[in-house]
């Protein structure tokens, strides 16, 4: 923890939320003393104090200790750049648009890399007048199945779960184009483009 970038933080926090050094002082249960000499640099917040603090300014301890708020840039509303992660825990499936700090039960997550599906491995996927139906043979068992199929087009998302012993049939509207992605619990993350 750099002392100087952290009390840095801590001020510009302080102040953007409109509290005195005395307010936030009283919410975290610290001196006012304390908070002043956290924010000239010449101390750094006990590790004890760090998820209050975090609590308070709306963020969290990472982004504390590093001193450092990431703007992410704008990635200009291409939802086909959405990025996926996978509890390994509890199987939770969370979605972000840009780069982000994700953790579920107590695991920090990296965003799954996806592959670009073989012949064998794509779903297959049917005009039905109108509308597309995708399906799969891929086992559906508890320990291999697929967890999610997502259509991703330039504005729009739309997920599907699936659970083991369903079979993989989804019925969806036909877009002019997008990409599947989908997720294999022994396989990881694929897609592949449909074009109608």
């Amino acid at each position: 923890m750099d002392q100087v970038k952290t009390g840095e933080l801590i001020r510009r926090l302080r102040t953007e939320q409109g509290l005195t050094q005395k307010e936030l002082a009283g919410r975290i249960n610290v001196s006012d003393k304390a908070v002043s000499k956290w924010e000239r640099g010449n101390g750094c917040p006990d590790v004890s104090l760090l998820s209050a603090l975090a609590a308070v300014f709306g963020t969290d301890i990472e982004v504390l200790l590093s001193g450092e708020i990431d703007k992410n840039e704008k990635e200009k509303g291409d939802m086909k750049k959405i990025r996926f992660y996978v509890c390994p825990k509890c199987g939770n499936i969370i979605t972000a648009s840009s780069e982000a700090a994700v953790s579920c039960c107590g695991t920090k997550l990296t965003a799954l890399e996806a592959k670009e599906a073989q012949d064998d491995e794509k779903l297959k996927v049917e005009d039905i007048g109108g509308e597309w139906f995708i399906s799969s043979e891929h086992e559906m068992t508890k320990q291999h199945y697929i967890s999610f199929v997502a259509f991703l087009s330039d504005s729009n998302v739309m997920m599907f779960r699936q659970y083991p012993e369903w079979n993989l049939q989804i019925t969806m509207p036909l877009y002019r184009y997008g990409r599947l992605v989908w997720y294999c619990t022994n396989h990881g993350l694929m897609y592949m483009d449909l074009k109608p």
